[in-house]
């Protein structure tokens, strides 16, 4: 098994699981590896420690190694813990309207139907009309992980 530390381009660290080296590569050549956070597929592998199972009394002293990148920090890894339980949230108290966002937002808006929270895609454009007509908005990312059960 290979635990690797990861790291997408939006400074997201995670760990990945991979049966090998050659798993990961092939993963990664294939697209399938991505920031679980926010879906991003620009993923890096950050520097890491060996792990050796060596017994204490053949301990090699080792000079401590310095990297230009380092794991989240436990307050990073909680931010990043609390937002995905907030996406998740909302993803499980929304109606997913798709793509007809917009119109819904609008029919939502001006009482043609009855007032409940609802999510979907809108292009940019489309967003930034409803603002104009009064009708709030926001872009929420959605990361892949929250669009399924986690374990």
């Amino acid at each position: 098994m290979k635990v690797l530390n990861l790291r997408c381009a939006h400074e997201h660290t995670f760990e990945g699981w991979f049966a090998s080296e050659d798993d990961y590569q092939s993963q990664f050549e294939r697209g399938l590896v991505e920031c679980p956070l926010c879906g991003d597929k620009g993923v890096s592998k950050l520097p890491t420690a060996p792990r050796l199972n060596v017994s204490k009394a053949r301990e090699p002293s080792l000079a401590p190694a310095t990297t230009t990148s380092s794991p989240a920090t436990p307050e990073a890894m909680t931010m990043q813990s609390m937002w995905l339980r907030a996406v998740q949230h909302v993803m499980a108290n929304t109606d997913d309207v798709g793509e007809r966002f917009a119109e819904e937002a609008r029919r939502i808006h001006y009482g043609e139907v009855e007032e409940r929270a609802i999510r979907g895609q809108a292009t940019k454009e489309d967003a930034l009309a409803l603002q104009e007509e009064g009708i709030e908005v926001m872009s929420l990312p959605v990361p892949a992980a929250a669009k399924g059960t986690l374990q």
